[in-house]
């Protein structure tokens, strides 16, 4: 059976699953248009969900209609099965398109296994429990990231990296690979990228949308939350850049380091109590699981 993720992105204080607030979803031509791939970028019936195929021609994609600084966005995304190794589906935040030398991205990519093993996940992984909180600073300048992101969703082959380093590679018999994304979320005041010359337009223009977001359940992170946080930190997190020394000579401004926490990591950023997992764990039919990151894509698997 394929496997269902509820994936949010949220550049805002924490993200979670959709299905926890009452956010009214979007039908695919409210917020997204055609990315890439031709005929395998199917919609379904009723123009509320988006079906992206690969196969041995090409793979697929879509991307928000509109460029954003700060928002919501969500989608249930619901994996190919079988044999998947090789492929990479992919939910993201980018501005590559316009800033291809010094672009921000925010990169969620599920990983395909062979058959049997479950997909892997490339990016932080919790289900209602945030992972990283990044408090606005001086240091980060004005709006972290700075410059406005749009929406991607993406199918294609990774032979090269994906499965095992790339020791396996994607198997076309098993092809078509499609890829279901429904539920589709989209809260956010658009933002022209190139127009940043005017920022106290965006603001102006923006500024009930932003009160909004800022003051909804997703974006307020509790006490409890933040408890949590730490302890599911302290129990899971493998490596971050925060505090690889090694890599990296300066803080990154969005790490939210703590000298306690410090103390449990090597110089090159990995746990000296939380080793990897080597054994894959018991396969599940289903898996609802909230994926997204806290304004950056640096943080740990």
């Amino acid at each position: 059976m394929a496997t269902v993720f509820f994936l949010s992105l949220i550049l805002l204080a924490i993200s979670v699953s959709t299905q926890a607030f009452h956010v009214e979803t979007i039908s695919f031509d409210e917020g997204y248009k055609h990315l890439f791939g031709e005929d395998n970028m199917v919609k379904t019936a009723d123009g509320r969900g988006v079906n992206l195929v690969l196969n041995r021609y090409t793979g697929s994609g879509f991307i928000s209609s509109n460029n954003y600084m700060h928002g919501y966005f969500s989608a249930s995304i619901k994996l190919p099965k079988e044999n998947t190794a090789g492929v990479v589906v992919a939910f993201y935040l980018s501005n590559g398109d316009v800033f291809e030398k010094d672009h921000d991205e925010l990169d969620w990519e599920f990983l395909g296994n062979k058959k049997g093993k479950e997909w892997r996940v490339q990016t932080n992984i919790y289900d209602d429990i945030p992972i990283r909180e990044v408090i606005r600073s001086e240091a980060m300048g004005s709006d972290f990231p700075s410059k406005p992101m749009a929406v991607y969703a993406t199918i294609w082959d990774g032979s090269a990296w994906a499965t095992d380093g790339g020791k396996v590679k994607i198997n076309y018999k098993y092809s078509p690979f499609v890829a279901e994304f429904s539920e589709l979320v989209l809260r956010g005041c658009p933002s022209n990228p190139i127009q940043q010359s005017k920022p106290s337009v965006d603001l102006d223009r923006c500024a009930s949308t932003e009160v909004q977001l800022m003051t909804a359940d997703f974006a307020v992170m509790t006490p409890k939350m933040r408890s949590d946080m730490r302890r599911l930190r302290e129990k899971q997190m493998t490596y971050t850049v925060c505090y690889d020394t090694v890599r990296y000579q300066n803080v990154f401004p969005d790490c939210d380091n703590t000298p306690e926490e410090q103390e449990k990591f090597w110089q090159w950023g990995e746990s000296k109590l939380v080793k990897p997992r080597t054994q894959s764990l018991k396969r599940r039919s289903r898996s609802q699981l909230a994926v997204g990151s806290l304004y950056s894509s640096q943080a740990a698997d």
